[in-house]
């Protein structure tokens, strides 16, 4: 008998109209709506469902929006009998998706996870705005050719593996000229393709180290409790030890690695082999088929109100 995990999804899985019909289907879905609003002052709900864009893609707005869009989705799954049914042996989180997963677990509460999240995204877009950043996803590379190529680029500025997503993608991040060497040299030196990404800045990199220290302060005035069930570390790939790491983990996240691809062969040597994507988008779907392609094709994607109810 296989083991059942939960998987929620990071930035840049955001999209306007995101949650409305969950929160339209199931009352306690929109209860978590309307308190992230409450505790936020401004109505988080009218951006993620009306939007504009702009404002839903602002790190700020977009990490809360995804969090409680996840939970929101995850609170409409435990009213059905499907959903009930299923019991997570584990969860794991992309990045931002880290606090909804120990949210899920009853590590973190709602309104903790997210006031934190709302903090996180403002800081991390004002380390952003200290210094033109970016991202670039390289494809055909490991862990070994990644380094390779950062190290080449860094006469340019600072430039890090940022996230092993999958079997032979990585992402980089650091400063902008360094991002531009990546994308011209990565090809040469063996990278199938270097593909620029569209986010505010270099996340998980060195230059967010001024969110890290910001983001400490704060975590450090929380009680984790401890979890229901194992959640997956991004900067480790592994189980947090308890709910007395969280601070620590989450604290060394902004400015650390993202080891995803090392997290979910965690869990599928583990017995893990039924994966649920809970909250907007499928990126999380589409990474696990490249990790396993056993495993990916029986993942499920939840995020409508019809996905929610179509569950058996």
């Amino acid at each position: 008998m296989g083991k059942t995990a939960f998987l929620f999804p990071g930035q840049g899985a955001q999209t306007v109209g995101m949650g409305k019909d969950v929160a339209a289907a199931f009352p306690a879905a929109k209860a978590l709506y309307d308190r992230a609003d409450e505790i936020l002052g401004f109505s988080l709900s009218k951006i993620c469902f009306e939007g504009p864009e702009d404002r839903l893609t602002a790190t700020d707005i977009s990490q809360p929006a995804i969090l409680v869009t996840s939970l929101a989705v995850l609170a409409a799954m435990r009213t059905t009998p499907a959903g009930q049914a299923l019991a997570p042996g584990a969860a794991a989180g992309l990045s931002l998706g880290e606090y909804t997963a120990l949210a899920a677990a009853g590590a973190l509460s709602f309104d903790d996870a997210v006031r934190l999240t709302h903090l996180r995204g403002r800081f991390m877009q004002e380390a952003c705005n200290a210094q033109p950043s970016g991202m670039v996803s390289l494809l055909g590379v490991d862990e070994a050719l990644a380094e390779k190529i950062c190290e080449a680029a860094r006469p340019a500025g600072i430039i890090w593996p940022a996230n092993y997503n999958s079997l032979g993608q990585v992402v980089v991040s650091g400063v902008k000229a360094a991002c531009d060497r990546v994308v011209e040299i990565a090809e040469s030196l063996g990278a199938q393709r270097a593909v620029p990404l569209t986010v505010a800045g270099g996340f998980h990199s060195p230059l967010m180290t001024p969110a890290r220290e910001k983001l400490a302060a704060e975590l450090k005035t929380l009680r984790f409790q401890e979890l229901n069930f194992p959640v997956v570390a991004n900067v480790t790939g592994d189980y947090y030890s308890g709910a007395a790491s969280a601070a620590d983990l989450l604290t060394r996240q902004v400015d650390g690695a993202v080891r995803w691809q090392q997290g979910i062969q965690k869990l599928i040597a583990d017995g893990f082999d039924r994966f649920y994507e809970i909250g907007p988008g499928r990126v999380l779907t589409g990474l696990l088929k490249r990790i396993d392609r056993q495993v990916g094709r029986g993942a499920v994607a939840l995020g409508t109100a019809a996905e929610v109810a179509a569950l058996k």
